[in-house]
């Protein structure tokens, strides 16, 4: 019997293993999944499922993609279970964290490698980003109904910049450290 997430397994079309590492693919994949899961939440719960699920369908090495995803998308969750904890995001109908923004962070998790790799060796550049982009798609999320902010906007936003700046250059140095593909 075979083991679905071995390394290497066999993928019925030669090119799809090569397809989920083309940035351009990945980036693609992400914005429909980030799409589903945003404006979508719940509703459209079983298709960023199913975005993540065809993304290991289609990844050529399943373990290291699920280690990878488990550490780094988990990173991601724990950060947001603290906003929640103290009162920075309220979600609808009271969820701690739902489900549709675990499913996002997997997802994001797949783009430090891969569509996102160029800011691996910028760590200036990656904290810029992190104080900028990250609390920019809360506000995006909180404007489409995904989330509201339980402290004053500009509050939610300082304290999630400082966090996200230090904290995505920290994922990029475990993706490179611990996951990069050694050639």
């Amino acid at each position: 019997m075979s083991n679905p997430l071995a390394d290497n397994p066999p993928v019925p079309l030669p090119f799809a293993r090569q397809l989920t590492e083309k940035a351009w693919f990945n980036a693609l994949w992400f914005q429909t999944t980030w799409f589903c899961a945003v404006l979508g939440q719940d509703a459209l719960l079983a298709v960023t499922l199913g975005m993540i699920g065809l993304h290991f369908a289609l990844v050529p090495q399943r373990l290291r993609e699920l280690r990878q995803l488990g550490l780094l998308g988990g990173i991601g969750m724990s950060v947001d279970a603290g906003l929640s904890a103290v009162g920075v995001f309220q979600f609808p109908g009271g969820v701690f964290l739902p489900l549709w923004l675990c499913c996002l962070w997997l997802a994001f998790a797949t783009t430090l490698g891969r569509s996102l790799v160029f800011f691996a060796t910028r760590p200036w550049l990656t904290a810029a980003a992190g104080a900028l982009v990250l609390p920019f798609n809360y506000y995006a999320g909180s404007r489409l109904g995904a989330v509201e902010f339980g402290w004053p906007l500009w509050q939610s936003l300082l304290l999630m910049a400082a966090i996200w700046s230090l904290a995505l250059p920290t994922l990029y140095y475990l993706q490179q450290r611990l996951f990069q593909a050694k050639e």
